[in-house]
């Protein structure tokens, strides 16, 4: 009996964490992607081998109006690299309208020779 109690409250908290853990990440408005475009650069070609490269970016602004990124999604490990270092706790002049909303913005890097 004492086993069937703890199992239900296992599956409880797991169902709760995982209900928890749902993210529904928006689109960006154009005035904070034109400041992420920005602040991402057109100088890439150094750091970055492959001539076209695409990558979804995961993050969120914080009450210091700060960058935090949360994931790069990409194959390429030296974009991934590239974009943390270029976004990551980066100023911005946008004001998020909750506290904890989350974007996703794909990016798409092209090499221009």
């Amino acid at each position: 009996m004492r086993n069937l109690k703890l199992f239900v409250l296992a599956l409880g908290l797991f169902t709760i964490n995982l209900s928890a853990a749902n993210l529904h990440p928006i689109k960006p408005t154009d005035e904070l992607r034109i400041e992420i475009v920005d602040l991402i650069g057109s100088n890439y070609t150094d750091n970055i081998t492959a001539d076209q490269n695409e990558a979804d970016v995961l993050f969120t602004v914080n009450s210091n109006k700060e960058l935090i990124v949360l994931s790069v999604d990409t194959d390429n490990d030296q974009l991934e690299s590239y974009l943390k270092a270029k976004l990551n706790y980066k100023k911005v002049h946008y004001s998020p309208s909750k506290n904890g909303e989350i974007y996703l913005l794909p990016v798409k890097m092209v090499k221009h020779i």
